[in-house]
């Protein structure tokens, strides 16, 4: 089921001298149909918002099945999916996560082959979108934050260009509180930058899916971690969604 809008937007003219028109498509299923969803060919600058219908675990491109007990997954009802992006493992359950993928395709301004450069416009426009709705961040723009277990779950560490809460000191330091995490599918016809924002706390829940690669002795220092990293944005997901499209079309081409 498809519920589609379209909308005009009208973009600096010292950047671009046509109008940009975009889709805003919502999108039902299981995490993993979800994520399997076929980029259109062509492309049209869109946002995929994205409504799961069951919980699931979702692994990074690079990720091995050790990492998870599928044993607990088949008990807690959670799907095992992996991505075509990088990153660590991601819960994503209905209700809780705000899923929002937004589709750029190669021939539109916001394009640009520097993936880390891509990667912080995405960011920047999800800080304005927060900020219209009175929640301050950031973009992430230093080095990789991973600290020891970044790797493994995605909002314990921190890439470039992601949102995080700002800091007292201005320094969000060697553990920023993300707010949005934001991967990268990248193919011929564009991008699929893929975005989660957490509205309830998931991550003990994480912690209780993983398998081997957390010893039992971690598994408690895991979970006090990850509360204290990951930001959580209790905004409806009509009104994120929303101002996020306003954003977008207010951005200027990546710098």
């Amino acid at each position: 089921m498809t519920d589609r809008r379209h909308w005009d937007v009208e973009r600096r003219r010292d950047h671009v001298d046509a109008r940009a028109v975009q889709d805003v498509e919502r999108r039902r299923g299981s995490v993993g149909a979800l994520h399997g969803l076929d980029l259109p060919d062509p492309m049209a600058p869109t946002v995929w918002v994205l409504e799961p219908t069951g919980s699931g675990l979702v692994l990074g491109s690079t990720q091995r099945h050790v990492v998870v007990d599928e044993g607990r997954l088949a008990g807690a009802g959670t799907e095992l999916v992996r991505r075509r992006s990088g990153g660590g493992a991601v819960l994503v359950v209905p209700g809780a996560t705000t899923w929002v993928d937004v589709l750029v395709p190669r021939h539109h301004p916001a394009w640009v082959d520097d993936v880390s450069r891509s990667a912080r416009w995405m960011g920047r426009a999800w800080v304005a979108a927060l900020g219209s709705l009175d929640v301050a961040a950031d973009v992430h723009v230093g080095a990789m934050a991973c600290g020891r277990w970044g790797s493994l779950v995605c909002f314990a560490g921190t890439a470039p260009g992601e949102v995080v809460a700002p800091s007292v000191s201005g320094d969000p330091g060697p553990a920023p509180v993300k707010l949005v995490g934001i991967s990268q599918r990248r193919t011929r016809v564009g991008a699929r930058f893929q975005c989660v924002v957490h509205r309830t706390g998931v991550q003990d829940r994480l912690v209780g899916l993983l398998g081997e690669a957390v010893p039992a002795a971690d598994r408690v220092p895991l979970a006090a971690h990850l509360e204290v990293v990951t930001g959580v944005v209790d905004v409806d997901a009509g009104r994120l969604v929303d101002a996020l499209v306003v954003a977008l079309g207010a951005a200027t081409p990546p710098g």
